[in-house]
């Protein structure tokens, strides 16, 4: 195992399952101290604990700035700086822009954008004392539309571009930022989205390479630690194809198959999500969203 962390402090959002903590797991390993911060505290102890003194925790919600500015503030005092971040908190919701209800379309607005400019405002005085270098978790739905993932791929697509942003406006102070395109990743939010909708699946199936995989959460979070020095990072890396063809993707040649893909996909999906009779997921084991995963 290389130990090319040794000594950077890094702080992932959202570790407490899934690519953040595969991340915080595999980072520790190549020696950096992690702070993990999620919404589940327990896991978050547990996971603390199993990594060792390395390891430090704090629960914040990323859509609450006061609480997310303590715990990278306390972050940045436990392990006597932040090196690194990533910025990886994010959910999803069901449904299409005419099915899905406000409250669920900004809940995703919410966590996967505003939480990501949140975590990069609070966490930039940390990374400009010590010239760090900040990831955001985007995904490939950031240039790929896709009928029912509405929400998502708009939060993805801004957080995209608030990254782009961030780049230029923190150049000058020595902080670099990076930004990772994970398509279909084996975690809870896509075996749930699977699980409570079959035809979820069905379409992903049918969609052209890379769009039809998934990749492990352990590959994806190695791209990620690897690319703690790079700008981009595309899981799996056929991914960096859709993005440079994303104009051919969105353009009148393409939307003939868009249209016909869609109509095949979208009726199926709607009266799931109609029969399931919630917008949010819900956190594993919990029968709550994920953005209810909290202490009282």
């Amino acid at each position: 195992m290389k130990r090319d962390l040794l000594g950077r402090k890094l702080v992932v959002t959202g570790a407490a399952r899934g690519i953040g903590e595969k991340v915080a797991r595999l980072a520790i390993a190549r020696g950096a101290r992690v702070t993990l911060i999620g919404l589940e505290p327990d896991r978050l102890r547990d996971l603390a604990r199993d990594l060792g003194p390395a390891a430090s925790w704090r629960e914040a919600d990323v859509r609450d700035g006061t609480v997310l500015r303590s715990a990278i503030d306390e972050a940045a005092e436990v392990m006597g700086g932040i090196d690194l971040v990533v910025a990886n908190a994010g959910v999803m919701a069901y449904g299409t822009v005419r099915q899905t209800d406000e409250a669920s379309f900004e809940r995703v607005l919410d966590i996967n954008l505003n939480g990501v400019f949140r975590t990069l405002k609070y966490v930039t005085p940390h990374l400009e004392r010590r010239r760090g270098h900040a990831l955001v978790v985007a995904s490939a739905l950031s240039f790929m539309p896709l009928a029912a993932m509405a929400s998502y791929g708009a939060s993805k697509a801004a957080a995209e571009l608030l990254a782009l942003t961030y780049r230029q406006e923190v150049a000058h102070l020595g902080v670099t930022v990076g930004l990772v395109h994970p398509s279909w990743i084996d975690t809870d939010l896509v075996r749930g989205a699977a699980v409570d909708l079959p035809s979820f699946q069905g379409m992903r199936n049918r969609l052209p390479y890379p769009g039809n995989v998934t990749t492990s959460a352990d590959r994806a979070a190695a791209a990620i630690v690897d690319g703690l020095v790079r700008r981009r990072v595309y899981v799996p890396r056929a991914v960096v194809v859709a993005n440079w063809a994303k104009a051919a993707l969105n353009s009148p040649l393409a939307w003939p198959w868009a249209k016909r893909f869609a109509a095949r996909a979208v009726p199926s999906l709607e009266r799931e999500v109609a029969a399931l009779g919630r917008h949010d997921q819900l956190t594993p084991g919990t029968g709550t969203s994920a953005a209810e995963t909290k202490s009282p």
